[in-house]
């Protein structure tokens, strides 16, 4: 077997303009100067990853990462609008108006020996975890360093050709995703590649190559080694890119959504109205993602956590806590369990308690709370919940359809909406005639 650092043998790595389909026509203005920039200092600069690979399946890209030899100072130094970022991983993002074009330094083989000052910027933690990875090598290398066949070809804009060192282009064509290496290694690598196998298969609609597949359920919870802040991002490209249903099932077949939410996953498993629950709810954010509409992280969150948050809820009321500060309780209780697995930034988990607590208020309709709840900013997020827990069985005295109608409705529709609500009546009692205190007797 052919190492990582090297090609395999018979395989044809540069593809002719003539033997392929992309075109430079792709390249947004922001990416084609990047390329031409690195080119013109005289360093050796190429399209790589989603920019290549989208546009071979007929999606348009939507980033454009470049791979080149010059050094992230170097990079820095060329692009005045520009900067280095991370640690473990250092690349430069240059900006170019309302764009980002992240450039990256071809890395080196692992298995390369320390350099001549006898520093070793590669370094790797007790569980095979990269935990330092800024070695650089060759374009050869670098391709082999990468996490799949489909993310490792290159794009050469001085003669158009497409270079494939992995067998890339053979997996796009059979609709394969296969990743690069020994998989067991690059996920211990790597967990967060896990996460990535399942996200690419489902926005592409590809195929999980047996090898690729086989070692995930296995090593699932190797992710809980991961950064928690790290994965609150992954989670966001995971279920808010347009094909988050597909990925949700993805993720309960492979054993990673346990890994990421273990409280949910136990109650979601035993519970089929909370399955059909966060189903529709990815359904919803899906069908948003297609009309150009926005998702929010924090109704992602609402939703993945709410079964957690509400068997708190029914423990507290069953306990004896009055309901509203044990809804007030149950979601700080939630949110905080999950905090150690996926980190939610306190901008977010302000809304995601905001989005519960309204629950009891909008299930209530209080008549003279109903038009400042209109007025309220998660009033719409609220709302939506309160459809989808409706929408998988839950019994709440047709609230959701209530408020449907009552969006909709004029004015004096409204009134007699909020007027037919038991306890609202506008009709005044009939008080009860005053009982005279009888007088006393002061004759003597």
């Amino acid at each position: 077997m052919a190492s990582r650092s090297e090609p395999p043998k018979g395989l044809h790595a540069v593809i002719p303009r003539s033997d392929h389909t992309l075109s430079r026509g792709i390249l947004s203005p922001a990416a084609l100067k990047v390329l031409q920039g690195l080119s013109d200092a005289g360093f050796r600069a190429l399209l790589v990853g989603g920019g290549v690979r989208d546009p071979l399946l007929g999606i348009k890209p939507k980033d454009f990462d470049v791979a080149t030899d010059a050094t992230p100072e170097q990079i820095h130094r060329l692009f005045k609008r520009s900067r280095i970022i991370g640690r473990r991983f250092q690349i430069v993002h240059v900006r170019d108006g309302r764009e980002t074009i992240e450039v990256s330094t071809f890395r080196a083989s692992t298995e390369n020996p320390p350099d001549q000052e006898g520093k070793d910027p590669f370094q790797l933690g007790s569980t095979g975890q990269i935990i330092r990875d800024n070695k650089f090598g060759s374009i050869e290398e670098d391709a082999f360093r990468r996490d799949f066949t489909v993310n490792a070809l290159y794009y050469d804009i001085k003669d158009y050709s497409l270079i494939d060192y992995t067998g890339g282009l053979k997996d796009i064509e059979q609709r394969k995703l296969r990743i690069i290496g020994d998989p067991l290694q690059r996920y211990r690598e790597d967990p967060v590649r896990m996460i990535r196998a399942i996200r690419l298969a489902s926005k592409l609609a590809f195929e999980l190559s047996p090898e690729t597949a086989a070692p995930i359920r296995e090593n699932a919870m190797l992710l809980q080694d991961v950064s928690p802040a790290r994965l609150f991002e992954e989670v966001n490209k995971l279920f808010l890119a347009g094909y988050g249903h597909e990925t949700y099932h993805m993720m309960l077949q492979y054993g990673l959504f346990e890994a990421l939410f273990p409280e949910a996953n136990t109650l979601i498993r035993s519970d089929e109205s909370l399955q059909l629950f966060i189903s529709q709810a990815l359904i919803n954010s899906d069908n948003r993602v297609e009309q150009g509409k926005p998702v929010v992280p924090a109704f992602l969150f609402s939703v993945l956590l709410w079964p957690q948050a509400n068997q708190r809820y029914q423990q507290l009321i069953e306990d004896g806590e009055p309901p509203v500060p044990a809804l007030q309780k149950a979601s700080q209780m939630a949110i905080a369990a999950q905090q150690s697995y996926v980190s939610i930034p306190k901008r977010f988990t302000q809304n995601i308690r905001e989005i519960w607590e309204l629950q009891p208020r909008l299930v209530q309709r209080r008549k003279n709370r109903i038009y400042p709840m209109l007025e309220h900013p998660r009033f719409r997020a609220a709302y939506d919940f309160l459809l989808l827990r409706e929408q998988s069985g839950e019994q709440l005295d047709l609230a959701g359809q209530w408020w449907t109608e009552f969006q909709d409705a004029s004015k004096e529709q409204r009134d007699l909406l909020i007027d037919a609500l038991p306890g609202n009546s506008n009709k005044r009692k009939r008080s009860k005639p005053r009982r005279r205190k009888p007088q006393g007797n002061n004759n003597p």
